[in-house]
């Protein structure tokens, strides 16, 4: 069996002289976006991120260090392993710093009200302008269609989408999703690279919503339709899915992860899309949402939470019969 090698993942043979995928750029650094780099500088891989001020860099690193300090906690790591990880991080708020990458993944995160897509195809626009013509641009959104923040580009064929599902450092899986215009180079270059940092590629076929969002969207607003009827708790609901069917997480647990801004969001994108009621979001969700209760980064959603860790139920049925 041949044995993969960083230059195998070229796009052209001109590009394989240089010794490619030494660097990967990732534009927002939030949650998801620093489960990216981690996993990618896990496996050697040069990583810089792009943020938008200089305080929210240094804020970035204490958050990827502490992220990494509760996985050694978990004896899923080393010290001199996390040291290695973030010695091959970087941020900067200049898009320059990233145009020597082969590869670069947009995952911002807005709170903007609406559909974010003018603000990932800027980001786009302002990618191209830097890269070279053989560095693939890839979107880590689900509930937009790649081929959409592609027609911003000169050059739409280098786009691709690739979705990691939360908690991305644990799921063993990731969305590649081909456009209208991928190049078949482009694409069997994100899938390459999924497999070299240890996801399984899942083959989709373009579509709001993926696979995964579309079923997780419709399984967390059914939950909370089930928990306004009065049927049971949130952690009955929770317990009944985790021990019955053997997810991960419970609805209410998985929504609190994923952020009940980012839930509304997709849902409202998906409901736009498909004008299809499932879709909908719950006034639950949106309830929260209004009261500032995001899910577990807030420290209140579903649940309460300390030091990271669920204590109460934050709804009860009896109040929302």
């Amino acid at each position: 069996m041949k044995t993969e090698v960083l230059e195998d993942y070229a796009l052209e043979k001109k590009a394989k002289k240089k010794g490619v995928l030494k660097k990967v750029g990732i534009i927002g650094a939030g949650t998801m976006g620093q489960d990216i780099s981690v996993i990618i500088s896990k496996q050697g891989i040069d990583v810089i991120f792009i943020d938008i001020t200089e305080e929210r860099i240094d804020e970035i690193y204490s958050e990827i260090s502490l992220r990494l300090d509760e996985i050694i906690n978990k004896w899923g790591m080393t010290k001199s392993e996390k040291r290695a990880i973030i010695s091959r991080i970087s941020g900067s708020v200049d898009y320059n710093d990233i145009s020597d990458c082969d590869l670069i993944i947009e995952s911002i995160n807005t709170k903007k009200a609406g559909s974010s897509r003018e603000q990932r195809q800027n980001v786009f626009r302002k990618i191209e302008s830097v890269v070279s013509r053989d560095a693939v641009i890839a979107s880590n959104t689900s509930t937009m269609m790649i081929s959409d923040l592609a027609q911003v580009l000169e050059y739409p064929d280098r786009a691709v989408g690739l979705h990691f599902i939360t908690p991305a450092i644990t799921v063993k899986i990731v969305e590649v999703v081909k456009g209208v215009k991928t190049s078949d180079k482009a694409y069997e270059f994100v899938v390459k690279f999924a497999k070299l940092i240890g996801k399984m590629p899942i083959i989709v076929h373009e579509s709001p919503g993926n696979i995964s969002t579309r079923l997780i969207a419709t399984i967390i607003n059914e939950a909370c339709e089930t928990l306004m009827e009065g049927i049971a708790s949130t952690t009955c609901i929770d317990t009944t899915m985790k021990n019955g069917y053997g997810m991960q997480f419970g609805p209410f647990e998985m929504a609190d992860r994923i952020g009940l801004d980012k839930m509304v969001k997709w849902m409202e994108n998906l409901y736009e899309e498909f004008g299809d009621q499932k879709f909908k979001p719950s006034p639950i969700l949106k309830r929260l949402v209004r009261s500032g209760f995001y899910g577990k980064t807030s420290g209140f959603g579903f649940y309460h939470y300390e030091n990271g860790l669920a204590t109460s139920e934050t709804i009860t049925y009896p109040e929302i019969k």
